[in-house]
Formats: structure tokens, C-alpha cells, sequence
């Protein structure tokens, strides 16, 4: 058996960069991205 691979994907970092285009004034200053994962999986 291989060893396991691991992955990090970050959305959160992909999001900023997709806002920052349309919002020239986030460009130098720090972003933070809240989420509330209660909602995952349909659970309401």
C-alpha cells in the first residue's frame, strides 16, 4: 500500500482573490472570510 495523500484546498484564499478584482480598495489591506459550517450537509 502507498503512502496517503493529503490536500488542502482553501476557498477561502480563492474567494478574496476573486473579490479583490472587482474591489480594487481590499488590494493591500487583510481580509478575513467568516463562514458558519452549522448549515453544512442541509442541516438548518
Amino acid at each position: 500500500m502507498g503512502k496517503p495523500l493529503y490536500a488542502l484546498v482553501d476557498c477561502n484564499n480563492f474567494y478574496v482573490s476573486c473579490e479583490r478584482l472587482f474591489r480594487p480598495d481590499l488590494r493591500q489591506r487583510p481580509v478575513v472570510v467568516l463562514s458558519n459550517n452549522d448549515l453544512r450537509g442541509g442541516n438548518r
